[in-house]
């Protein structure tokens, strides 16, 4: 554990006002110095992977559209024969997956990763490496995804791929597999940029930047990435037992066997509905950052709008029943998913209502640019789309129109509206903070007017559409049916929007020159951090900051920070590093040394994209030699993490000593722990949701109390568990006590007691003849008990690690970071392991009870 360090007053807070030493800067330039040739695949910097985020983000944009635009041609004009249905049905499942998996999530996290480190006074994020990893994961994983297209093999079953369309029996072809191991592999890769965004927003923010004083975009995306946390492990647990039953004919979803289709639309729409609250949130909060710029006010209502995101946040997890209205659930339950879908509203309102304060407040009205010409548009469009979500919670006007194109048109209007216009504001606005020009005035103006008024052509005559009756989904329609002319209309408004992004990819390039040393800065003279001046190693000096808009408000800062006067102006050790403050008022306590460039982060997204994607057309030897690859590579990356306890402390300014690296709960690392905890809880909790469920609607595959195994064997599993748990404690022990030896001999014993455990609770259900192929019921306490074995072997490879440090003389009573880390997943697979045995083996026996 460290001390905080006092944060004083600004007239007290340069703590180096004299001239830097010689040779500093030179030394600081030179560690955080980009690689370039082939090695600058090897890049961790949060600038340039954040370029490259942003870049890939907008590619699958692009692509993407292009397929709506072919869609669009084939509804142009009744019993259109240009796309068959077979194809048709591929562009709109790719359309929705794209939009919604591989553009609308990455483009948020890849805006946070560029910019969030600058805005928060950071050098970079606390885990450089798994930025690099999450961000080749993605692009690896997508673009052979979206490639699927071409070889005929791309998912058929739209973006939501409801079962049993989606079984075997309906779609026997691989594509299904497709989506469901590809969906699962890049809502890893979207999880770990949340943990790695999240530890970073809490821990690695300026001195004095408290949580009252942190931008609103970091609020946001700190929301943003608990909801990823708690939400995407659903869908990971749902593409699972769909693949599950798709391979190995375990019946979750199969009536017949007790299985039930709507145990995939609950999981599903447990992550759908908050994912477009997770899409819009970070949206907003780049509104709420340009809206001060271009009025030169600070923002209204900063607390309300700070509650209203977290309460969007709160109320999003209760409204996943609004897209299962017609399923035949219960008129209660209906009830209160359609309260929640009206009350949400209120939140959202609340941050309207702030920014047409904050513009109605500034002192005089300057010239709209372009990223408030986008903002102006986002108003507009949000809010009818705000307007047709209330009506589709009125339950009787839904059961109407479930399935037509006015479902088509709220939903554009809400995420095209609500997530794409405030995007393409940000990309305007902040295109002066990685380019050496700004974009153009004029180009911009050109793509705003086409793509606002190409958006209104193409999807208000939807809602006209789906209220005449014309169904989602379908590739062509009677000319009898009328819908003809509004489907022109639609078209020529969608050519409209594709014009007004290649006026804006035009744009791009002519002007867009990335550059982290010689921007064009800070041309809105906007107040936050992220337009200090900066360059590959981000900020200069670390500042103490007092108030929410510091450029306004702190003269001379910008000079202070370029001049070295504040913390950590140099590369301590020869390393790179940063800041590490205290979560709720930003004191510092350790200076956190961070890894340069590497290729195991490249080599691991590459072996994890592998094996996913060959696991789809069961090429399972050479997906596992792609699994190897991925750990061994992760290995590497994780082999000297945490040299940074041999280093003596630190001078970081001031007088100010801190320790290099630090370990216990006040470490990042604990933090980053904690939250996979969370992951794995979400995770489950999904599962066990599923067991219940099924439970509920066919309990006749239950067995009954006398059918259940002796509670002799589940109790002598739990004893096993239990030992593995105290020979934890007592290594743990050991090691605090300066016995690191003792762990050679301890975390052995206690993966086989682990390994025993798991191997029992399967061995006696599988002599006692039940297969995971029977029922629902057996698939599912198969599944459990796969999810166990899971967390074993997991906690077994980070124990092997942990043996093989030590073994290598890489760890130490203060070198233990990676004993804490491993400790922590091997108590909670203890404690989720006592829990899925209680459930197996005592739920049957109370409910028989």
């Amino acid at each position: 554990m460290t001390t905080p360090v006092p944060v004083s007053t600004p007239s007290q807070s340069l703590p180096n006002p004299l001239p830097r030493p010689p040779g500093e800067l030179e030394l600081l330039e030179q560690v955080w110095r980009r690689p370039s040739g082939v090695r600058s695949l090897t890049v961790v910097n949060n600038t340039h992977i954040g370029v490259l985020y942003i870049g890939t983000a907008l590619l699958f944009f692009v692509l993407a559209g292009v397929l709506a635009l072919l869609m669009r041609a084939q509804l142009a004009v009744p019993e259109s024969g240009l796309i068959s249905h077979e194809l048709y049905n591929q562009l709109f499942t790719m359309h929705g997956t794209v939009m919604m998996f591989l553009f609308a999530v990455p483009a948020v996290e890849a805006v946070a990763v560029l910019l969030l480190p600058n805005m928060l006074g950071a050098r970079d994020l606390p885990f450089p490496r798994l930025s690099a990893y999450a961000y080749w994961a993605y692009a690896v994983g997508g673009v052979v995804f979206f490639c699927s297209l071409f070889a005929g093999l791309a998912p058929d079953g739209g973006w939501f791929m409801y079962p049993p369309l989606t079984s075997t029996q309906y779609s026997p072809a691989v594509n299904a597999d497709l989506w469901l191991l590809g969906i699962g592999f890049i809502e890893i890769s979207a999880i770990a940029g949340a943990v790695e965004l999240a530890v970073g927003i809490l821990r690695t923010r300026a001195p004095g930047m408290s949580l009252e004083k942190m931008p609103i975009f970091a609020w946001v995306m700190l929301v943003f990435s608990g909801m990823v946390i708690v939400a995407f492990p659903a869908v990971i647990v749902a593409t699972a037992l769909l693949e599950l039953e798709r391979a190995f004919d375990m019946p979750f979803f199969i009536a017949e066997r007790g299985g039930d289709p709507l145990l995939w639309q609950h999981l599903f729409w447990f992550f759908g509905h908050p994912e477009v609250y997770i899409i819009f949130l970070p949206a907003a909060g780049m509104v709420s950052m340009i809206i001060p710029a271009m009025t030169g006010t600070p923002l209204i209502g900063y607390r309300l709008v700070v509650l209203a995101i977290i309460g969007t946040a709160f109320l999003s997890f209760g409204l996943w029943v609004h897209h299962m209205y017609a399923t035949g659930i219960p008129p209660l339950s209906l009830s209160f998913a359609s309260a929640a879908s009206m009350a949400v509203s209120v939140p959202t309102a609340i941050q309207v209502f702030a920014w047409i304060a904050t513009i109605a407040a500034a002192v005089r009205l300057r010239p709209i640019k372009t990223p408030m010409l986008f903002i102006l548009g986002f108003f507009f469009i949000f809010i009818l789309g705000g307007l047709t979500g209330v009506m589709v919670a009125v339950i009787p006007f839904d059961m109407q129109v479930h399935d037509t194109y006015f479902i088509v048109a709220h939903l554009h209007y809400v995420l095209f509206g609500g997530m794409v216009f405030p995007l393409f504001a940000a990309f305007y606005y902040w295109m002066p903070f990685v380019s050496r020009r700004a974009l153009s005035e004029r180009l911009g103006r050109w793509a705003f007017w086409l793509m606002f008024v190409g958006f209104n052509v193409a999807f208000f005559p939807m809602h006209l559409t789906g209220l005449a009756g014309m169904p989602r989904r379908v590739y062509t329609y009677a000319e009898s049916q009328g819908w003809g002319t509004l489907n022109m209309v639609s078209t020529i408004g969608a050519y409209l929007i594709g014009a007004g992004v290649l006026v804006f990819l035009w744009d791009l390039v002519r002007n867009f020159r990335p550059s982290s040393e010689h921007n064009a800065g800070n041309v809105w003279n906007a107040g936050t951090l992220e337009w200090l001046p900066s360059a590959n190693h981000g900020l200069r000096s670390i500042p103490v900051v007092t108030t929410r808009e510091p450029l306004w408000d702190q003269p001379g800062i910008d000079e202070d920070v370029a001049a070295g006067r504040y913390f950590l102006p140099n590369a301590p050790a020869g390393l790179r590093s940063t800041l590490v403050t205290n979560a709720l008022d930003a004191r510092p306590e350790y200076v956190l040394p961070l890894p340069g460039p590497g290729w195991s982060p490249f080599v691991a997204a590459l072996g994890t994209a592998g094996f996913f994607l060959l696991l789809t057309f069961k090429l399972t030897l050479p997906a596992g030699v792609c699994g190897v690859l991925a750990i061994a590579a992760i290995w590497r990356w994780l082999w000297d993490a945490d040299r940074a306890p041999d280093i003596p402390p630190v001078s970081i300014g001031a007088g100010i000593r801190l320790p290099m690296g630090c370990s216990g709960r006040a470490s990042h690392a604990w933090w980053a722990m904690m939250m996979l905890i969370i992951v794995c809880l979400s995770i489950f909790g999904a599962l066990i949701f599923a067991y219940l469920f099924l439970w509920v609607t066919s309990p006749e595959v239950w067995p009954s109390a006398a059918a259940l195994l002796p509670l002799a064997w589940p109790g002598l599993s739990a004893v096993l568990l239990v030992g593995a748990c105290a020979v934890a404690i007592h290594a743990a022990r050991k090691l605090s006590r300066g016995g690191v030896g003792a762990l050679k001999g301890y975390l052995p014993l206690g993966m086989v007691l682990l390994i025993a455990a798991s191997a029992l609770d399967l061995y006696t259900y599988w002599q006692q003849g039940l297969r995971p192929q029977e029922s629902a019921y057996a698939a599912v306490v198969f599944a459990l008990i796969g999810l166990q074995a899971t967390f074993i072997v997991l906690t077994c490879l980070m124990g092997i690690f942990t043996v093989a440090r030590l073994l290598a003389g890489r760890l130490s009573a203060a070198r233990r970071a990676c004993v804490d880390s491993t400790l922590i997943i091997w108590h909670y697979t203890v404690a989720q392991g006592l829990i899925s045995l209680g459930i197996i083996h005592g739920f049957p026996r109370l409910a028989a009870g």
